[in-house]
C-alpha cells in the first residue's frame, strides 16, 4: 500500500503512473520519462498501448494491474481521460490503490474534485490543469516538449495536503512547466473564457466561414485559419471539457453574445465596429503586457499557505521552482 508521502521526502524519483495515453497523457509520460522518473500508463484502446510500447514505453490496457503496480511502488497517479471515463478510473484507484497520491490534467477541476471525493479519496488529491495542448489527439501526437515554458495549474483548494500538492507541482516542474495556484472554482471560471469559449467560437467561425462556399474557403488565410485551429480538435473531447464546465462557460458565453450584439446594433445604426476593435485591441495589449512574476518565500504547509498560494496565483504569480 502507498504510505503518505512527507514535503521532505518529495523529489524527482517519485514514479508516476499515467492512465490515459492522449495527447496530454501521452506526453506528460514522456516527459516525465526525460526528466528521470519511472514511469509507466494504462490505456483503453490496445492500438495506443501498442503504439508507446513500440516508442519504448511501458503500457498496459489491464487498469486494475496498473493501480495495483501504482500501489506497490507508491506512484503518484495522473489521471488523464476524458471527463466521462474519469469515473471509472476513480472506481479503480479507490479500490486497488486508495492511498496513492492522485492527481489529474482534466481541463475542469471542481467537477473532477467532486468526484474524486465521491470515492472517498479526496484526501490524497490535488487536480492539475497544464495549459497546453495542439488540436491533434491521441497518442502519437504527444510530444516531450508540449509543456515546456507552458503554465500548469495546480488547485490550491481549502484542506489540500502539502505533501501531495508538492508532488504534483514538482511533476509540472519536472515537464518544463511553470506552476499557477489556483482555487478550483477560479480555474473553472478562468478556463470558461481563456479555453473553453474560444472553442465554441472556434466552431462558430469555421460554420460561418464554411457556409460562404468554395470562394470563401479559398480566400480564407492567417485570420481564418488561427481563429479556426481548434475547431480541429476531437469533437467528442471538446464537448467534454464545455459540457463539463457548463454552468462558467454560460456565464461567459453570454458576455461575448452581448458583445457582438451591440457590435451589430452599432455597425447597422452607426456603420461603425469602433467601440468593439477598440475595446478588443486594448484587451489584447493587456494580454501581451501582462507581468508574470516568481512566486517566492511560501512554503506549502506552513500556516496560511493555500490562501498566500492562491493571492499570488490570481495577481499573475508562477513557481519556477521549489
Amino acid at each position: 500500500m502507498c504510505q503518505p508521502v512527507r514535503v521532505s521526502d518529495t523529489s524527482s524519483s517519485t514514479p508516476v503512473c499515467v492512465l490515459g495515453l492522449g495527447l496530454i497523457g501521452g506526453s506528460l509520460l514522456r516527459a516525465a520519462t526525460a526528466a528521470g522518473r519511472s514511469t509507466w500508463g494504462y490505456n483503453r484502446s490496445n492500438a495506443s498501448v501498442e503504439a508507446a510500447r513500440a516508442d519504448g514505453f511501458e503500457a498496459d490496457t489491464d487498469l486494475v494491474a496498473t493501480a495495483k503496480r501504482a500501489a506497490d511502488e507508491n506512484a503518484l497517479i495522473v489521471i488523464a481521460v476524458p471527463v466521462p471515463a474519469v469515473d471509472t478510473i476513480l472506481g479503480a484507484i479507490a479500490e486497488h490503490a486508495p492511498d496513492c497520491p492522485i492527481t489529474d490534467v482534466v481541463s475542469v477541476k471542481a467537477e473532477i474534485a467532486a468526484a474524486v471525493g465521491r470515492h472517498g479519496l479526496a484526501k490524497r488529491y490535488v487536480g492539475g490543469h497544464p495549459m497546453a495542448g495542439t488540436s491533434e489527439s491521441g497518442w502519437a501526437a504527444g510530444d516531450e516538449n508540449l509543456f515546456r515554458g507552458a503554465v500548469w495549474v495546480v488547485a490550491t483548494d481549502e484542506g489540500a495536503d502539502a505533501a501531495v500538492w508538492t508532488e504534483v507541482a514538482r511533476l509540472a516542474l519536472d515537464c518544463g512547466a511553470e506552476v499557477v495556484p489556483a482555487d478550483s472554482k477560479e480555474h473553472d471560471r478562468a478556463a470558461a473564457r481563456i479555453s473553453h469559449l474560444p472553442h465554441i467560437l472556434a466552431e462558430t467561425l469555421a460554420i460561418t466561414g464554411d457556409a460562404g462556399g468554395p470562394l470563401a474557403l479559398g480566400l480564407a488565410a492567417g485570420s481564418f485559419r488561427d481563429g479556426t485551429r481548434v475547431a480541429g480538435s476531437a469533437p467528442r473531447l471538446v464537448r467534454a471539457m464545455c459540457e463539463g464546465n457548463q454552468e462558467a462557460l454560460l456565464t461567459a458565453l453570454d458576455e461575448a453574445l452581448e458583445l457582438l450584439t451591440k457590435a451589430r446594433t452599432e455597425l447597422a445604426d452607426r456603420s461603425s465596429t469602433e467601440d468593439l476593435v477598440d475595446s478588443g485591441h486594448a484587451a489584447r495589449l493587456r494580454y501581451e503586457q501582462r507581468d508574470d512574476w516568481e512566486i517566492s518565500g511560501i512554503a506549502p504547509g506552513d500556516d496560511g499557505w493555500v490562501m498566500a498560494m492562491r493571492e499570488a496565483g490570481r495577481r499573475g504569480g508562477r513557481l519556477r521552482s521549489l
